[in-house]
């Protein structure tokens, strides 16, 4: 247990630091948590950090509390997993809370107005900066390249129309065409090894029937 504290405390100060100063949602903590996690502490390789990002927003609850809870409980176990969303949780709470006790007081505020303006700028920034890095991150193949297509192509289309479309269903979509290309990729396999295996036979036949020839003259 004593040899799990430095990394527990560093687990907490981490996910309540991402926690206090992420605004925006889930989405705008991609890119620190990528950073923190991957590129400074390097207790994750990119391709997980990835596939960790899918399951976050495919299983139900915040994609914020999602990922801690996978972070804690690969870096310390069950007690990771506590310890990292209480910690990514406390912040927004306590905020929160402060902010109910002189809700209107603080609405009226002018300059709290023009903050939230310039934290909205911050929001998109870390949204497409997380966007860009998963995007490097992919394994640059014809199949993700048309995913990636298709969602953005879908994306734009369905925003100029103004229509809501939940991100379950690109997520849904993109893993039924992944299943389907790649089981579409172990049948052209199949077949390509049975060719394979003919032309070798046929190759073979004759050989032997030479083979055979030529010891009955000898």
């Amino acid at each position: 247990m004593k040899r799990k504290l430095p990394k527990l405390l560093s687990l907490f100060l981490s996910f309540l630091k991402i926690g206090a100063f992420t605004f925006g949602g889930g989405y705008a903590m991609i890119a620190l948590l990528e950073n923190e996690f991957v590129s400074r502490k390097k207790w994750m390789e990119k391709d997980e950090f990835l596939d960790m990002l899918g399951v976050a927003e495919s299983t139900p609850g915040p994609i914020a509390v999602n990922t801690a809870t996978y972070i804690g409980y690969k870096v310390a176990g069950v007690l990771g997993a506590a310890l990292a969303t209480l910690a990514v949780c406390l912040p927004a709470f306590t905020i929160i809370f402060v902010i109910s006790l002189f809700f209107d007081k603080f609405l009226s505020l002018k300059y709290v107005g023009y903050a939230f303006r310039g934290i909205q700028v911050a929001v998109v920034y870390l949204i497409a900066s997380a966007g860009i890095k998963v995007f490097k991150g992919l394994k640059k193949n014809a199949l993700s390249m048309i995913l990636c297509a298709l969602v953005l192509a879908c994306f734009i289309t369905l925003s100029l129309f103004a229509v809501s479309f939940s991100s379950i269903f690109y997520i849904l979509i993109c893993g039924m065409m992944g299943l389907s290309a790649y089981f579409f990729g172990v049948m052209r396999a199949r077949k390509r090894a049975q060719k394979q295996e003919i032309s070798a036979s046929e190759n073979k036949t004759p050989c032997d029937g030479a083979t055979s020839d030529s010891a009955e003259d000898h």
